[in-house]
């Protein structure tokens, strides 16, 4: 009895040992990968360093933008092409929306047992957002204040710009709004 007593005690040691020395290789060899990706990273960045810029034309790229829309009563002017390339277009107050922006935050974080969660939150209407609409734009008529909505994707683009254009491909641009790029010259 205890000679079988002691055989099913180191079959269990056997096993737990052997069980530990796996999880032991998994971590020692997604280790061993980590740590050859961090040397390869280092010996990347020591032969070839980041470059230090002086002038960044991305910063002034976001700055011009900032001038040019951080104006009240800037007008833009959204011309839509469908799947046929013809374009029509709309004239705005300020920049269209996609719909998927809010001025609230849209989750927050909370404690619970587990960690901490991520939890949505309701939109400014009270309803909660499927992510789904940010291909759905909106914005006001620069004359009337007309509410208008367009939606792009698959077969329809939109250009924007701020100012109207002259350019052939929107010479014949349909009016979809209530206002003319004529009625706002000037």
């Amino acid at each position: 009895m205890k000679v079988m007593a002691r055989s099913a005690l180191v079959s269990v040691w056997v096993f737990l040992a052997v069980f530990v020395l796996a999880a032991c290789e998994d971590d020692s060899s997604q280790s061993r990968e980590n740590d050859a990706k961090q040397k390869s990273y280092d010996l990347l960045v020591r032969n070839q360093p980041a470059g230090r810029m002086a002038y960044s034309p991305t910063r002034e790229a976001i700055n011009e933008w900032v001038r040019t829309w951080g104006k009240r009563g800037k007008l833009s002017y959204v011309y839509i092409q469908n799947a046929n390339g013809e374009y029509g277009y709309f004239v705005m107050k300020g920049l269209p929306v996609p719909r998927c922006k809010m001025l609230t935050p849209t989750e927050r974080v909370d404690s619970s047992s587990n960690g901490k969660v991520v939890v949505s939150q309701p939109g400014m209407d009270g309803t909660y957002d499927s992510g789904s609409t940010c291909s759905a734009y909106y914005g006001f008529d620069a004359t009337t204040g007309a509410y208008m909505e367009f939606t792009v994707g698959t077969n329809q683009s939109f250009f924007l710009f701020d100012q109207p254009m002259t350019m052939p491909e929107y010479a014949d641009a349909t009016q979809l709004g209530p206002t003319s790029a004529e009625d706002v010259a000037g």
